[in-house]
């Protein structure tokens, strides 16, 4: 049997159910097909599933230094099934609340695997084999995307994990390598070094957290190694010989090869989308680099059919994908005033310890792209709220243009920057300047301060440094 619809969404993750209710709002009937999980990698394998994980990591943290705050805690110790038992708790919770909101916003939810194939038509086989035909005038595809992996680096789930095994953890490994050193494999080595692991990451590019500022970069390196991780930069793992409990991973660096036994590994070397089984071929969707091509709007060029997410490549970031989602549905409906997403304002975070943020261009980027730089930088040691904190390691960075006073990208490390981050990117949207953020009073005493004191440094006008 046909079922029509105005609008069918493949994937139910961030940005595919985020599509389904906007155009439901919009008074689209719409579909949403989903083979597994409605919330996408994100909610059930991802984003909160492991902020819950670097929860327990925080805590335990503190009830460690309890004697810093004046608090006497005799033995602090973990339970690695509970840990792993309430972040997953917290992950079926939003799977729960996703099928609430599209019951609410009468979304059609359609389990089972689906592939597009031409006049509008998507076929959807179910679990038990069967076949169901949806139709309709357009078709959002947002797969998402999952861990890459090399020839001779393969997760096994056991010696060899991605972050999926990795977030379901069967030991606390005592020595683990994790190879690649972005925001998941960071996020990783963070949690696992909280817990006692011996950590070492390796990194194929000059610093950890490639894409960040290098300044921000260097300090975090700083902090890791500091916490006790072994860090080996411009270095490759060119080789993984299981054991029967452990791996040896041989390691390139600088023209010298050693080996490293460790007990476990995770793969954190990047993401491929989604885009087999779809019928892409079929219908003239283009593929390129394992990503669907698609315009500022999730246009594919193929009538009636869009993409957005982390099917269509980078940043693979959830909140980016939501927002595509809202913008290609509101394009379908054609709605007026419409603006495509400028992806130099999509702030990016990661959640290791300390905690990484940033949002615009690096200082290196800018100057590349030729601009004259002013950039301001201030200290978390400045700052009186996290001094009384206990968190007095970090830094915010700005980086303007000199001529125009325009915030070109503003980069942090410390406490609870990725709550902080969002105001400069506001302040990008908004196309501020140098003169309305110093203008703008900042609470006092808060983290955010630092953000005003960055500014001022930037124009030599900083107080507290």
């Amino acid at each position: 049997m046909t079922q029509t619809f105005d609008l069918v969404v493949i994937g139910g993750g961030p940005g595919g159910y985020v599509a389904a209710i906007r155009a439901a709002q919009l008074g689209m009937k719409v579909a949403c097909v989903e083979r597994e999980h409605l919330g996408g990698i994100c909610l059930n394998w991802g984003c909160i599933p492991t902020k819950a994980l670097l929860r327990s990591a925080e805590v335990y943290h503190l009830a460690k230094n309890a004697a810093d705050f004046g608090l006497k805690i005799d033995k602090v110790e973990y339970d690695l099934d509970a840990i792993v038992k309430r972040s997953r708790g917290v992950a079926n919770q939003m799977n729960g609340g996703i099928k609430m909101l599209l019951k609410k916003n009468k979304v059609t939810h359609v389990e089972g695997e689906a592939k597009v194939a031409k006049g509008g038509k998507v076929l959807v086989t179910a679990k038990d084999g069967k076949i169901s035909e949806l139709t309709a005038k357009n078709t959002i595809i947002a797969t998402g995307a999952r861990a890459r992996e090399l020839p001779h680096l393969k997760a096994d789930g056991k010696l060899v994990w991605t972050y999926k095994h990795a977030l379901t953890p069967d030991v606390m490994p005592k020595r683990l390598l994790v190879i690649g050193s972005g925001a998941i494999g960071i996020e990783f080595a963070s949690f696992f070094n909280e817990f006692g692991s011996d950590v070492t990451v390796v990194e194929m590019m000059d610093r950890v957290l490639p894409v960040e500022d290098a300044d921000i970069s260097k300090f975090a390196q700083k902090s890791f190694k500091k916490q006790g991780m072994t860090i080996k930069t411009e270095a490759s793992v060119t080789a993984l010989k299981k054991n029967k409990d452990s791996v040896t991973c041989t390691v390139e660096r600088k023209g010298k090869t050693e080996e490293i036994t460790v007990d476990r590994v995770i793969l954190a070397i990047g993401i491929a989308g989604n885009v087999e089984g779809l019928g892409l071929e079929d219908v003239g969707v283009k593929v390129d680099r394992g990503h669907i091509v698609a315009d500022e709007w999730g246009f594919t060029g193929v009538p009636g059919l869009w993409a957005i997410g982390d099917v269509t490549g980078p940043p693979w970031l959830a909140h980016k994908a939501s927002h595509e989602g809202s913008i290609a549905v509101e394009r379908i409906a054609g709605l007026p005033d419409l603006h495509p997403i400028d992806k130099g304002n999509i702030p990016g975070c990661t959640y290791c310890r300390p905690q990484v943020a940033s949002v615009g261009m690096t200082e290196a980027k800018a100057i590349e792209a030729g601009f004259e730089v002013r950039v301001g930088n201030f200290p978390f040691f400045g700052n009186g709220k996290a001094v009384a904190l206990g968190e007095a390691e970090g830094l915010v960075k700005t980086v303007f243009d000199k001529k125009t006073g325009e915030l070109l990208g503003a980069h942090m490390v410390g406490a609870e920057v990725t709550e902080m981050i969002q105001g400069y990117a506001i302040g990008r949207t908004l196309e501020t300047t140098e003169t309305e953020l110093m203008h703008t009073v900042f609470p006092h005493p808060t983290l955010s301060e630092m953000m005003h004191e960055s500014v001022l440094d930037a124009f030599d006008k900083a107080i507290h440094i």
